[in-house]
């Protein structure tokens, strides 16, 4: 089933979430600490799942409260060292940070200051506060506790909480944000918490989340979509017993929140000298997303295909050595409950049978592996591209695309051989590269030469706005000029797990 239209309204989530942690703040002697998990800006997958989301409505909450607000981002040190990456963007996490700090200046919001946590002298996150310090950011360094969090005396005591340097701010709302999951948000919360309890200011902790949706079916697909998402992080969806026994009402919450609650229960009660004002993991949370779905059946659809996409991201990723088996298997179960199958993805099929008959139309022995490509376009419609001596296919499919949509026949030449030959000669005789076939990055920068004088290239140039969060697949995993170029253009890629050469190292 295939449904397009608006799933989700964000002037209602605005209003309702703003008021939520209003309310929260004043709760909390006008002082509280938010961990905001997931993304502040750029959140694509809660835009995949909810059509009409803006990825970045939480940071357009944020400016509503600026005033108010104050931004504190941690960062694992064991993640700076290893440089692990942030798949949607493909950079490490500390280059994310550094992203994160300029787009939240772009949009008047303070950073107070960056925390690394878990520090035990690492080389590389020396370096990257170094890096920082030097560029004016204030930063703090969290050692590890010992017997952390099981150990609760030792944990709230000055050897814990108390051994983390406090960090000064004076706004009523502080959020802790990071690039990435682990990166210690609460206990950065908890630590600053600790403080201000011994300076005599009653903060408070609060969780704000988006996924999974308390107030949705424990089997929505939108929840189980947020399943496939973290399945890397083995996190399940399920009734949240405290809630339930609480309040006496359903709640959806995920195992890693239900199981560390009565821990953290216990540590805000040793904190603050008095009974926990939450009773549940999902009270802790300010999550009104829920109420602002207007067309569930929208938003069910666009969750099953995202499940598709997560599919084909893990087996990519496990034929790349970046996860396991493990990950690959959970989306598997997922789409067998949803009963959902990777061709149910629309480019898909049409991407693999180009791949097909190519490979039935020429001799054996060609020039290389055939690569098949489709792209489903804004009216629905399929353009396809492959490969060639000149051309990848993902540049091909661009080139398609853009012709489809600006009613130029697919056989019409927008790339002159003048400028086809210059861009061989460069990478052939001077940057000495084997292949000289057009990656979507100098694709793109050959059409716009092109469009100078050629007002046919310029009205296919003009389209490229138009492939924006359009749905593309391939039957190779693309090489990195051709993914990063797709993501610029807001392409929504997936790809088979298989190899369009038999070489460990292309450049």
């Amino acid at each position: 089933m295939e449904l397009n239209g608006v799933a989700f309204d964000n002037e209602k989530y605005l209003a309702e979430q703003t008021k939520a942690i209003v309310e929260r703040i004043e709760r909390f002697d006008n002082k509280l600490y938010l961990e905001f998990g997931g993304k502040l800006l750029f959140d694509y997958h809660a835009s995949r799942v909810l059509p009409g989301f803006d990825p970045n409505v939480k940071m357009r909450l944020l400016n509503r409260l600026k005033d108010k607000a104050e931004i504190i981002i941690c960062i694992f040190a064991g993640d700076i060292e290893r440089k692990k990456m942030r798949a949607d963007f493909g950079i490490s996490y500390d280059a994310d940070t550094f992203k994160l700090i300029d787009d939240l200046r772009g949009w008047g919001l303070e950073v107070r200051a960056v925390v690394i946590t878990r520090f035990t002298g690492q080389l590389a996150a020396e370096a990257f506060k170094n890096k920082l310090e030097r560029r004016g950011i204030q930063v703090y360094t969290h050692p590890p506790i010992e017997g952390y969090p099981i150990d609760i005396d030792r944990t709230v005591s000055d050897a814990g909480y108390g051994a983390a340097p406090y960090i000064e701010t004076d706004r009523p709302l502080v959020v802790v944000n990071a690039p990435g999951p682990n990166s210690g948000k609460m206990a950065t919360c908890l630590t600053q918490i600790y403080h201000e309890h011994r300076r005599g200011v009653k903060a408070g902790y609060a969780k704000f989340e988006t996924f999974p949706i308390w107030n949705l079916p424990l089997k929505h697909p939108v929840n189980a979509a947020y399943e496939a998402a973290t399945a890397d992080l083995r996190d399940v969806n399920l009734i949240d017993p405290f809630h339930l026994e609480a309040h006496g009402v359903k709640a959806v919450n995920y195992n890693r929140d239900v199981e560390s609650f009565p821990l953290l229960k216990r540590v805000l009660e040793k904190i603050t000298g008095a009974e926990a004002t939450y009773q549940s993991p999902t009270d802790m949370g300010v999550n009104r997303a829920g109420f602002a779905i207007i067309n569930d059946d929208v938003a069910a659809e666009a969750a099953r295909q995202e499940i598709i996409r997560r599919f084909f991201r893990y087996s990519c990723e496990y034929v790349t050595g970046q996860t396991d088996a493990e990950s690959v298997h959970r989306v598997e179960v997922l789409m067998e409950e949803y009963q959902i199958k990777p061709e149910n993805r629309p480019p898909v099929i049409p991407a693999r049978n180009v791949a097909n008959e190519a490979e039935a139309a020429v001799d054996k022995g060609r020039w290389g592996v055939f690569v098949g490509a489709a792209l489903q376009l804004p009216d629905g419609t399929i353009a396809t591209g492959q490969n060639s001596p000149i051309m990848h296919a993902a540049s091909s499919l661009v080139l398609n695309g853009i012709k489809q949509l600006a009613g130029i026949p697919v056989d019409f030449e927008l790339l002159g051989d003048n400028i086809l030959n210059s861009v061989a000669n460069l990478k052939k005789d001077i940057l000495r590269r084997e292949a000289i076939s057009l990656d979507v990055r100098e694709l793109l920068v050959a059409l716009s030469i092109s469009a100078v004088t050629n007002p046919t290239a310029r009205l296919a140039l003009d389209q490229l706005p138009s492939l924006r969060n359009c749905e593309a697949h391939m039957t190779h995993i693309p090489p990195s000029g051709d993914e990063k170029g797709l993501r610029r253009l807001g392409i929504n890629l997936t790809s088979d797990p298989a190899f369009a050469s038999d070489k460990l190292f292309v450049a």
